[in-house]
């Protein structure tokens, strides 16, 4: 059975009746729900009562034109069957919002194959909408090095790729472990961009940042009218990562009950959305990962003992960097080039004293906390001779990067630089940073920087533009 169509509710309105029926009958037997009607009067009222996946119109009918039934199809993804003539009204349609159009006569199947061209651009358009609404400060120039520290790691990762390709089409899920800052996100990444699937959707998700009354929603989707807010039929992220992969960071924050939908979504390949009767078959690559030792919860009782199973088929352990001393240089290196790209900087290097402060600290917050104090130096410092003297003022005051931040950032280890700084970039970086600390909430960020939340959008958007 086809897994596109299986429980997708699809509307077909044509007045021909031989093909109706035979229309009709084929994408039953591909496991959809079907309303089949013969006028525009009646799709018009079938629109208004079930929120469809799919509709199929023909653009003429007895009682008006197919194109103007886009409407009233709020979500729905449209089709429009053209016979010979009819190729202007199709157009138009396609301005006006169809998804795709077919000529007649086609092939049955042919259809799947449309609809399939419709859910990807659906599911394009979802994960993007997703991008938006989590835009979050991530590290720059954190591309994947790995060092002779992550030797084994590497290898490991590499027979992972080896049997995804033997696998083919069902790949098992993937727990990444590390403390926060230890890159996983970076290693999902990188799994999913030297993987089978990376031509499709990586869609990346933080549990911890889904608010709880709406996590199901997002994760599964919501048919109309589900609750208050559901005016109109939304795909779940599980939806937009078909045939890709879905990165559910910091997997321990979902409630028990949605850990269980999330391991039948990984054993069976199903959802149900939120409000709806069906089972709609999904087939995404889970990364998951937690910077919590989930086998120790799954004991306490506070994770579910089968879902971490299932995890744990393929586990990834991420060391801190206190364990990879001996790529810490090449590491501030690797980072500086990233960075140095970014701000237009010709050359980045680090000074003898600037060496001394880095191997001397023991970096509690990771990866995460190198790239920030590597970029701290070369916006606010002289990247070509870089030092790091916030470094040295925690070693001599006893004190923590996480308690200087969460004070007054103008504190007395804040030094400016001697040659000044460029204050758009030091606003960019704060807003990175507020944003990374709300986990990609962007109305929080604006929050803790006591600014509207339109101006936190506006910067980015400038930002990337």
């Amino acid at each position: 059975m086809n897994s596109l169509l299986s429980g997708r509710d699809v509307l077909v309105v044509e007045d021909e009746p031989l093909l109706r029926k035979r229309l009709s009958r084929f994408l039953k037997e591909e496991g959809a729900h079907v309303v089949s009607v013969e006028s525009f009067t009646a799709a018009k009222k079938a629109l208004s009562s079930t929120p469809f996946d799919y509709a199929l119109f023909d653009v003429h009918l007895p009682d008006g034109l197919g194109v103007d039934l886009l409407d009233y199809s709020n979500d729905t993804s449209c089709i429009m069957m053209t016979a010979d003539g009819g190729w202007e009204i199709a157009v138009e349609a396609m301005k006006r919002g169809a998804a795709d159009y077919m000529a007649k006569p086609f092939e049955l199947q042919e259809v799947p194959l449309i609809l399939a061209r419709c859910a990807k651009a659906k599911r394009s358009r979802r994960s993007q909408e997703h991008r938006v609404e989590m835009e979050a400060g991530t590290v720059s120039g954190e591309g994947l090095f790995f060092g002779d520290s992550l030797a084994a790691l590497k290898e490991r990762l590499d027979r992972i790729l080896v049997s995804d390709r033997r696998l083919a089409k069902k790949l098992p899920p993937i727990l990444l472990e590390g403390e926060t800052g230890t890159g996983k996100t970076t290693f999902a990444r990188w799994l999913h961009a030297n993987g089978t699937r990376r031509d499709a959707e990586l869609v990346v998700v933080n549990c911890a940042a889904l608010p709880e009354n709406l996590a199901e929603s997002e994760l599964f989707g919501h048919e109309k009218g589900a609750f208050t807010d559901a005016k109109a039929k939304r795909i779940g992220l599980f939806e937009a990562a078909e045939g890709g992969t879905l990165f559910l960071d910091e997997i321990a924050s979902l409630s028990p009950a949605l850990q269980a939908k999330v391991l039948v979504a990984i054993e069976e390949g199903k959802i149900r959305r939120v409000g709806g009767v069906s089972e709609i078959l999904v087939d995404a690559r889970v990364i998951a990962a937690s910077n919590r030792d989930l086998d120790a919860l799954a004991r306490e009782g506070a994770f579910r003992e089968d879902l971490f199973h299932r995890l744990n088929l393929l586990h990834i352990r991420i060391p801190p960097l206190r364990e990879r001393k001996e790529d810490l240089m090449h590491l501030v290196e690797h980072l500086g080039r990233g960075l140095s790209l970014r701000y237009q900087i010709d050359r980045f290097t680090i000074s003898e004293e600037g060496k001394k402060q880095i191997l001397s600290h023991d970096w509690p917050g990771n990866i995460r906390e190198l790239a920030h104090e590597v970029e701290r130096a070369i916006i606010l410092g002289d990247p070509s001779n870089a030092e790091f003297p916030l470094l040295s003022s925690v070693a001599a005051n006893g004190i923590s990067l996480d308690e200087s931040y969460d004070s007054d950032w103008l504190n007395p280890y804040w030094d400016l630089a001697k040659e000044g700084i460029d204050l758009e970039m030091a606003i960019d970086r704060l807003i990175d940073i507020a944003i990374e600390k709300s986990a990609g909430n962007v109305s929080q960020a604006a929050r803790l920087l006591k600014v509207p939340r339109d101006y936190i959008r506006y910067r980015k958007k400038k930002k990337s533009s």
